[in-house]
C-alpha cells in the first residue's frame, strides 16, 4: 500500500493512495512530499527505481530487509535503515521491525513491512498539522525518526514493569519460574541493546557529519534524537544491571536456604549420634554388662539419652546455631 502526502503552501496538504504520477508532482515548486510504502507489492516497490531513481544497492537493502541500521549518502539523497522495537511480553519478547527512509530535497520516502501504530500517529498528525511539511523535507525526516525513537519509551516502560515484578519475586519467594523470567528479560534487553548501539552510531553520524540535505537548524533537532537514543541505551544498561543483581540475590537466597537445610540436618545428626552410640554399645552380644541386671538400668539409659540431648540443644542454642 502506498500513501502519499503532498504539501504546497498554496493548497495545503493533499492525500493520495496508490501509485500516482510522482514526476508530475515533484516538478512543482515549493512542494514537500511524504510517500509511505507499507508492505509494498513488487509493482509498488518499482516506484523507488522508476520514479525516484534510487540506487539499486539501496533498493536491494530495502527488499532484503537489512538487519543492521545504516546511513548512506548518495549525494542527491540520503538512505537510512532504522529499526522499530516493540515489547510483546515475556512469552513473545521483542518484536523488531525495519524502517527504510529516503530523504531528497523535496521528499521523504519511507518503506516498512509492518503496519505500526507509529505511522498511524504520523498519518493523523500529517492530516491535521501542516507544520510537519512546511519546515521542509529534512524536518519531516526528523519528525519520522523522532516518532520511531519515542516509541522505544513504550517498550522501556513495559520492560521496567517486568523488571520490577521480577525484583519483587526475588525478594519474596523465588522459584525456578523466577530464574526463567530473569533470563528471558535479559534476552529481550540484550536484543534491544544490540539494535540501540548501531542506531546510536547512525544518529551520531547523522548529527556529526555535514549533509547538504539537512539544514543546520534541523541538525540541532537531530542532536535531540541522538540524546533520546542515548538515554534508551543507558536505560537498557540499567535494566541489565538490575537483572544481574536480581540473579545474584536469587542464587544467594538459594544458597542460604540450602545451608539452612544442611544445618538443620547436621543438628539432627549430631543429636542422634550419642543415642545411636549408646544403642550400639548396649546392643553388643557380651555376656557380662554391669548395667544389664541393674533394676534401674533401662530408666538410666533413657535418662542419659535425654540428658545428652538437652545438653546438645543448650550448646547449639548458646552458639546461636539454632
Amino acid at each position: 500500500m502506498i500513501r502519499t502526502f503532498i504539501y504546497t503552501p498554496e493548497e495545503g496538504t493533499e492525500i493520495h493512495e496508490g501509485i500516482i504520477d510522482f514526476d508530475h508532482y515533484l516538478a512543482k515548486p515549493d512542494l514537500i512530499m511524504w510517500v509511505d510504502l507499507c508492505a509494498p507489492s513488487d509493482k509498488e516497490s518499482f516506484v523507488l527505481t522508476h520514479d525516484f531513481k534510487f540506487h539499486p544497492l539501496a533498493i536491494e537493502d530495502v527488499i532484503s530487509e537489512v538487519p543492521r541500521p545504516k546511513l548512506d549518502d548518495y549525494g542527491n539523497y540520503l538512505f537510512m535503515v532504522f529499526q522499530l522495537a516493540d515489547y510483546m511480553g515475556r512469552e513473545k519478547g521483542m518484536k523488531i521491525s525495519e524502517v527504510d527512509l529516503f530523504l531528497t530535497d523535496k521528499a521523504v520516502v519511507s518503506v516498512h513491512f509492518d503496519d505500526h501504530t507509529v505511522f498511524d500517529t504520523l498519518y493523523m498528525k500529517a492530516k491535521k498539522d501542516d507544520r510537519l511539511f512546511s519546515r521542509g523535507a529534512d524536518f519531516l525526516f526528523h519528525a519520522i525518526l523522532d516518532a520511531i525513537v519515542d516509541n522505544y519509551n513504550t517498550a522501556l516502560d513495559l520492560l521496567e514493569f517486568e523488571v520490577d515484578a521480577v525484583e519483587d519475586d526475588v525478594f519474596e519467594e523465588p522459584d525456578e519460574q523466577t530464574v526463567k523470567s530473569i533470563f528471558t528479560l535479559r534476552r529481550d534487553i540484550h536484543q534491544l541493546k544490540r539494535i540501540s548501539i548501531p542506531q546510536l552510531e547512525v544518529l551520531s553520524q547523522l548529527t556529526r557529519d555535514k549533509h547538504d540535505l539537512i539544514s543546520e537548524k534541523t541538525s540541532v533537532y537531530m542532536s535531540d534524537i541522538f540524546d533520546h537514543m542515548a538515554r534508551v541505551n543507558e536505560t537498557t544498561d540499567s535494566y541489565r544491571d538490575t537483572l544481574i543483581s536480581a540473579l545474584e540475590v536469587y542464587f544467594s537466597s538459594v544458597s542460604t536456604r540450602t545451608n539452612e537445610i544442611i544445618k538443620i540436618l547436621t543438628i539432627f545428626t549430631a543429636i542422634l549420634m550419642p543415642p545411636t552410640f549408646l544403642v550400639g554399645l548396649y546392643g553388643m552380644n557380651f555376656r557380662y554388662f554391669p548395667e544389664i541386671n541393674w533394676k534401674y538400668g533401662y530408666v538410666f539409659f533413657w535418662a542419659l539419652v535425654l540428658l545428652i540431648t538437652i545438653a546438645l540443644l543448650f550448646f547449639f542454642k548458646k552458639k546461636k546455631w539454632i
